[in-house]
């Protein structure tokens, strides 16, 4: 396809905003730095409610999570619950230079996802029903719609979490490539909110029924007042949150009176035609979201887990800019960060509705026990034959002795230079203690279900590799997502047939020891307001 051509389907985009050596994938040619995108939207006209800042709160440790009895849903509750899942966690400054850190992670930092709350009366909050539109820099509650009605699809003792992307955010910097990016930074935050509401007992499942007319009607994305021109904000999922969740309701979008005026993010703007196409590809429909979902698996092996306190695990997570060259985890480490990732763990997966479609080829550098080389953790078990015939002829698929999951050797070998080539040259890929990309199950899961699930599945790469993060940052070490590599150029190396697109890595990362930035001070994330109960 040429640069020229639109694609015509969700497989012709993805082919053309793959990476190569010799072809980047379309994006701007400078970052016009007037127009970067405000990360920080609000409504101007709606009620803020102040939110409890409750870094005194106690949490479970983070190798317990899961465990712990449900709070009350209160005014406390879910403010830590919003802070642990879509709060700001420091600022930085260089300089003049002054930026927000999050504790979802984002490409770039540049932030698309926006998290919505649909509640019943909580004391503190508000009198009646209502949605509400969470400002992570202030902390608080907007209330963008006041409902006449209590939406039946609440469960008993919680409420709805939606999340909705504002795609301009990535295009700005990334072009093309950036609706890819959108999506991850979903699954981020779907996993992110997992994680923040094990914090307080509850858990959050993914509805799988709503069509994205529906959510987009029960946010108002569609209204003159939610966004301006390019900058658009796109339905992705929402979830029910708390105890005891029931069985899947139906999603009723309850009338109510509005409030507010979306802030314009950026004086300028470019226009990126094949990231709108994308976006109405993958349009789901209602009901498409209900096939394809994962059967009842036995929970993962545990396999111990830090005994510090998830709050401040959640706190501390931070993507590295760079690793120190040759650092390394002991085997313990990397098979607990591993397990974190399979099907049928208690977190993020619980609440993660449809059947596992990615594997991931790891690129091992520096594990204690393991020889460098490529190994692959085979996270759905029908997938395996399929699996081992993509992949190159020559691999031994040896499982690794005295290991509990799924993890065969391919093949031994020195290969950080390469791995580092294949990841647009990023030294960080090769420095660390082990990097990986997310293979998905392509053709089958767009055959099965759609093209919806092209968003499905970078969702679900999100949630794999925010379960890296909290695991890499509770074991002292650090991670990032990488979402630049030479696309093709990781299937040759792993031995897929030139053109066999059944196979797609759609993600990438690695894990290793940060190296710190002395230049670059570091904040807290509300100030004086940090201090408070």
């Amino acid at each position: 396809m040429s640069d020229d051509e639109f694609p015509a389907d969700v497989r012709g985009y993805h082919r053309r905003t793959k990476h190569a050596p010799q072809r980047y994938a379309l994006g701007p040619a400078f970052l016009d730095w007037e127009s970067q995108p405000n990360g920080f939207r609000r409504f101007e006209g709606a009620r803020l409610v102040d939110l409890p800042l409750r870094y005194d709160a106690p949490t479970p440790a983070f190798g317990q999570l899961g465990r712990a009895p449900a709070q009350p849903l209160t005014a406390a509750t879910l403010g830590l619950f919003l802070e642990l899942a879509f709060g700001l966690s420091a600022w930085k400054e260089a300089g003049e230079a002054r930026w927000a850190l999050r504790n979802n992670p984002s490409s770039g930092n540049l932030h698309p996802t926006e998290a919505w709350v649909v509640l019943p009366a909580i004391a503190g909050i508000a009198e009646g029903p209502g949605l509400f539109h969470y400002a992570s820099r202030e902390h608080g509650l907007e209330e963008r719609c006041r409902l006449t009605s209590l939406p039946a699809a609440l469960p008993e003792g919680g409420f709805l979490l939606a999340l909705s992307s504002v795609p301009w955010r990535e295009a700005w910097k990334y072009g093309e490539r950036s609706f890819r990016y959108c999506q991850h930074d979903v699954g981020h935050a779907f996993a992110a909110a997992a994680y923040a509401a094990a914090c307080v007992g509850w858990g959050v499942r993914i509805l799988t029924r709503p069509g994205d007319a529906t959510l987009g009607r029960l946010l108002g994305l569609e209204r003159d007042d939610a966004s301006h021109a390019y900058e658009r904000e796109h339905a992705d999922l929402v979830a029910v949150v708390g105890p005891g969740l029931p069985a899947e309701p139906a999603l009723d979008v309850v009338e109510g009176e509005w409030f507010g005026r979306a802030n314009r993010l950026s004086d300028d703007h470019d226009a990126w035609p094949v990231v709108d196409l994308a976006a109405r590809f993958t349009v789901r429909a209602e009901g498409a979201g209900a096939t394809g979902l994962a059967e009842e698996v036995a929970s993962a092996v545990v396999l111990g887990g830090s005994g510090e306190p998830a709050g401040a695990v959640i706190r501390r997570r931070r993507s590295a800019q760079r690793m120190k060259k040759g650092s390394g985890i002991d085997r313990a480490a990397f098979f607990r960060m591993l397990s974190a990732t399979m099907p049928g763990a208690a977190l993020p997966w619980h609440g993660f509705p449809w059947a596992p479609r990615i594997a991931l080829a790891l690129f091992v550098h520096q594990v204690e026990g393991l020889a460098p080389g490529i190994y692959a953790l085979v996270r759905d078990p029908a997938s395996l034959l399929r699996l081992k015939a993509a992949l190159g002829a020559d691999f031994a698929w040896a499982a690794v002795p005295d290991c509990p999951l799924p993890l065969f050797v391919l093949a031994i070998g020195e290969i950080r230079a390469a791995t580092s080539k294949l990841s647009c040259l990023q030294a960080i890929a090769g420095n660390g203690a082990f990097s990986l990309g997310m293979l998905a199950d392509f053709e089958r899961t767009l055959g099965e279900l759609g093209d919806w699930a092209y968003r499905r599945l970078h969702w679900e790469a999100g949630a794999i590799g925010q379960a890296l993060y909290l695991e890499a940052t509770a074991a002292g070490i650090a991670g990032t997502g990488i979402g630049c590599f030479f696309d093709d150029a990781v299937h040759a190396f792993l031995g897929m047939r030139e053109g066999d697109g059944a196979w797609q890595t759609i993600y990438h990362f690695t894990v290793g020891e940060a190296l710190e930035d002395a230049r670059i001070s570091t904040l807290p994330a509300y100030g004086e307001r940090a201090t408070g109960a």
